[in-house]
C-alpha cells in the first residue's frame, strides 16, 4: 500500500500537534513541511506520523510529534539564533532547528546514531547548518554559549552545566523529575548571575539521558 506522507503530515499537524497547544506558525510550518518519514528506519516509516515514540536502536527512542512540537515552540527560536541540542537521536529535531535558527550544534553519545542522523540530514538536503559531535553531554567541555538548548532525554535534576551553556536571555527546554511523574519545563537565563526563571509546560514521561537517571536509594 502506498502511503500519502504529505497527507499524513497534514493530519499529524491538525489532529495531534496543534490541539496540543502548538500555535507558533513558524513551528507548524516547519513540521508541516519536513519529511519525518525520512528520519526513521524503513520498517517504521508507516508509523512516522503516529502519536507514539519510535525505536531508533541502542535503547533510544524518537519523541512523540506532540512533544517535539512543544519543545520547538518553547525555545522561541529566531533566524539568527544558535542552538545546542543534547541528544541527536534520529536527526529530525536537528533538521527542524536548522530550519528555524542560524546554526545547530548537536551532541550524540552513540557514534552509530550520530552517523545515521548525519546521513539522513545529507540525504534530505537538510541540516547544512547542523554540526553533529559524538560526545557525552554530561562531560562535554564546550565553553561557548547558545541562545537555546534542547535536551531530548529526561534528567532527574537539571545539571548546572546545561544552564552555563545559555547566553543571558537564552532558553532551555528539558524534561525533569522521576518517572512516571515528570514535567517539561522552559528555563530562561537572566542577566544577573545565577538568575534563572522556570516555567512548567506540561506533564509527560521520557527516557532518561544516559547518566542522568535518579540515583537508586537503598533501604536497610
Amino acid at each position: 500500500m502506498t502511503i500519502d506522507y504529505a497527507r499524513a503530515r497534514e493530519l499529524m499537524v491538525e489532529q495531534q500537534v496543534r490541539p496540543w497547544d502548538v500555535l507558533d506558525m513558524a513551528v507548524l510550518d516547519v513540521i508541516g513541511r519536513l519529511p519525518r518519514e525520512a528520519f526513521v528506519a524503513e520498517q517504521h516509516q508507516a508509523l512516522a506520523y503516529a502519536d507514539i515514540e519510535l525505536p531508533l536502536g541502542h535503547g533510544e527512542k524518537m519523541m512523540k510529534p506532540v512533544v517535539e512540537g512543544r519543545a520547538l515552540q518553547a525555545l522561541q527560536l529566531r533566524p539568527g539564533d544558535s542552538v545546542l541540542e543534547v541528544g541527536t537521536g534520529s536527526g529530525y529535531l536537528s533538521a527542524c532547528f536548522g530550519m528555524l535558527a542560524r546554526e545547530v550544534v548537536s551532541l550524540e553519545l552513540v557514534p552509530e546514531l550520530a552517523a545515521a542522523a548525519r546521513a539522513r540530514l545529507d540525504a534530505t538536503g537538510l541540516g547544512n547548518n547542523v554540526r553533529i559531535e559524538v560526545a557525552d553531554a554530561l562531560r562535554y567541555d564546550g565553553s561557548r554559549q547558545f541562545d537555546a538548548v534542547c535536551v531530548t532525554g529526561a534528567v532527574a535534576e537539571v545539571p548546572e552545566r546545561f544552564l552555563q551553556w545559555l547566553r543571558p536571555g537564552g532558553r532551555l527546554f528539558v524534561v525533569r523529575g522521576h518517572a512516571p511523574s515528570m514535567e517539561a519545563v522552559r528555563l530562561v537565563k537572566g542577566e544577573a548571575v545565577n538568575a534563572v526563571a522556570a516555567e512548567s509546560l506540561f506533564e509527560t514521561e521520557l527516557g532518561y539521558l544516559h547518566g542522568a537517571a535518579p540515583v537508586p536509594k537503598f533501604l536497610f
